[in-house]
């Protein structure tokens, strides 16, 4: 299948690229796209939540009165959790909330997304450009060609681009990306892909060199 490629102007060029049909034109897999997504919001959790237990707290040893004669309860040193100021019952422990997913199972929830997003014409591939100095003006004059002004919108690059960066910085609901920071939240969060014109090409082999590399383990 191909596709056409499209200039910093929002105009179509008499380029055409090449879309490998077992990346951009598969079906939905919602399951996969769901546990993959889990996995990456999990993964932003610190999980850093933690109380102190008796052992931690600062504090005497001293057992408060003797066990028996004194008609009271039972009791150990001050650090005992019934008292104020002591440990917590059964409080919070540093866990961690991220979780493995094989590599296949990405790659296969990423090919659903750009799959998806080639079908509902959100995704656009512009020839290669580069700013020399940041202006976000431009950035703002290539998204009005697309009528993406009010749209979450992601730029994916071959590499990082600094001028490019600080020129959309400034705009909320823009981000910019390289392939090697692109991940699945990113894609299916944004209402409208730009791919450049060497990116494109990098990922399709990425993704069929994960693949290559999937199929040759199951052999």
């Amino acid at each position: 299948m191909r596709i056409s490629v499209f200039n910093i102007n929002g105009n179509l060029t008499e380029k055409k690229i090449s879309l490998d049909p077992s990346i951009f034109d598969i079906k939905l897999h919602k399951q996969i796209v769901y546990l993959d997504i889990k996995r990456y919001l999990s993964a932003q959790r610190q999980g850093k939540h933690k109380t102190k237990e008796r052992s931690e707290l600062a504090g005497s040893t001293r057992k408060i009165h003797r066990q028996k004669g004194t008609g009271q309860s039972r009791k150990g040193d001050i650090k005992n959790p019934i008292f104020r100021g002591g440990s917590r019952i059964f409080g919070p422990k540093l866990k961690r909330y991220d979780h493995k997913l094989n590599k296949y199972v990405k790659t296969l929830a990423k090919k659903s997304i750009l799959s998806q997003k080639l079908k509902d014409n959100s995704l656009k591939v512009i020839e290669d450009f580069l700013f020399e100095i940041p202006s976000t003006k431009k950035i703002v004059n290539i998204l009005r060609a697309f009528n993406a002004e009010n749209k979450r919108t992601l730029f994916i690059l071959s590499e990082s681009n600094k001028s490019f960066y600080l020129s959309s910085r400034n705009l909320i609901t823009k981000k910019v990306m390289t392939l090697n920071e692109l991940n699945n939240f990113d894609l299916l969060n944004s209402s409208m892909l730009f791919f450049v014109e060497s990116s494109i090409e990098l990922i399709q082999k990425k993704l069929n060199h994960n693949d290559l590399f999937h199929k040759i383990n199951n052999n």
